[in-house]
């Protein structure tokens, strides 16, 4: 339990921005999940207006810091590496 005003301030600042990560990493998976079901049906164009879509929601959650940059490049990477493969 915090005893000092500065260490109870800490918590609700905590508190705070954990909710607010959160609800940014739920975004993140949400728009990851569309990207995923596309390649997965297929649908090549659908694929690639569901990566456009996710790419800026990716790099936003580096600049947040809810995400690692570099785990972001290889999530992309990754994903336009499959969404290519579909017309293989």
């Amino acid at each position: 339990m915090a005893n000092t005003s500065s260490a109870k301030k800490m918590v609700r600042k905590i508190a705070r921005r954990t909710a607010i990560n959160t609800s940014r990493r739920s975004r993140l998976r949400t728009f990851l999940r569309k990207v995923e079901e596309a390649i997965a049906s297929g649908d090549k164009s659908a694929a690639d207006t569901a990566f456009r879509t996710a790419q800026p929601e990716l790099q936003r959650a580096v600049t947040k810091g809810v995400m690692h940059k570099r785990t972001v490049s290889r999530k992309l990477s990754r994903l336009s590496a499959r969404i290519k493969a579909i017309s293989a």
